[in-house]
């Protein structure tokens, strides 16, 4: 165990939007509760903290595109955000990917942790030590108390528009249930590759809103509009989407595999309801279907508040 106390925390955010830059600048914001100065930076400034890097008194959280720093930082949690999949990312940034986690392990100053049982479970299948599982935290905004005062109208994804998130499945059949009922409408938050693709199965349906990407408040804002919000992830490794999601009184529609599973297993059924692997376009619009019928309740979050997923990282980082 380190006799040196912590005195500072370093973190390394991601994109501008995404799942790592939301992780980050909320961990960070848990640290500021408890008393400790937080700093988050983009992920290649880190080789310009060298001395940062090396002082022990400074907690480094290093997230997935700065784990090449592990190697020559002391007293660090290098963030394991998922197991890398070679289809989306290429089989040379999975393999630099995984031997950086292996430096992870083999570093006496160096910690690894998951983000969830079901990212663990992959990486112990090829010999990596997990130090810990520790869940994402919720950005702030999003347990906060508020109060129902606009009608839920929207069934909406957010997220990246690439293969691997399979909204080109989840479009056609949100489209089918448009058909039931007019007041409804698709949004569709985010952007990337496919996003010409889904404006063309789109065909120009007036109820149908590509927004691009939006920042978190307006995430909100648009989470308390939804009635239904759809995943396609068959491997999201955690899942903060769901959770801000059901903490906005949204009924969940997500692959009924991943790290979302772990969330709420009593409300799988109910508030969450999994969609089949075969992403069969009429299972889906069934299962969505479902969905709709669920009661807009908000969940209790208060366990992935910042500051509780703060104070299991400082118990990590005070054993290196």
């Amino acid at each position: 165990m380190n006799e040196t106390p912590i005195r500072k925390v370093l973190l390394t955010g991601g994109y501008c939007y995404g799942g790592v830059h939301a992780f980050a600048q909320a961990l960070a914001h848990g640290f500021e509760k408890l008393g400790y100065p937080a700093e988050v930076i983009p992920p290649f400034a880190i080789f310009r903290r060298w001395r940062d890097l090396h002082d022990p008194s400074i907690l480094k959280i290093l997230g997935t595109h700065a784990l090449f720093a592990a190697p020559f930082s002391r007293r660090t949690i290098c963030v394991a955000h998922g197991f890398p999949r070679p289809d989306a990312q290429g089989w040379l940034r999975t393999i630099v990917k995984l031997a950086l986690y292996k430096c992870a392990n083999l570093s006496r100053c160096n910690r690894l942790v998951a983000v969830s049982d079901y990212a663990a479970v992959h990486l112990k299948c090829i010999n990596l030590r997990i130090d810990a599982v520790i869940h994402n935290p919720v950005q702030n905004e999003f347990t906060l108390p508020w109060q129902e005062r606009q009608e839920r109208k929207y069934l909406t994804y957010v997220g990246r528009l690439i293969p691997a998130k399979n909204v080109h499945h989840l479009l056609p059949a949100m489209l089918k249930v448009l058909e039931d009922d007019p007041s409804l409408r698709v949004c569709i938050a985010g952007d990337g590759l496919q996003r010409k693709e889904l404006e063309t199965i789109a065909k120009g349906n007036p109820r149908v809103d590509f927004t691009g990407n939006i920042g978190s408040s307006a995430v909100l804002d648009l989470l308390r509009k939804t009635r239904v919000f759809v995943s396609g992830n068959e491997m999201e490794p955690f899942g903060i989407t769901y959770l801000e999601a059901l903490s906005q009184g949204c009924t969940v529609a997500m692959p009924a595999c991943g790290g979302g599973l772990e969330i709420a297993l009593k409300e799988i059924g109910n508030r969450i309801n999994l969609l089949p692997l075969s992403f069969d376009i009429d299972a889906i619009a069934a299962i969505l279907r479902q969905s709709l019928s669920a009661d807009n309740k908000r969940y209790d979050v208060s366990s992935y508040r910042d500051d509780n997923v703060a104070k299991k990282y400082l118990m990590v980082g005070k054993r290196i």
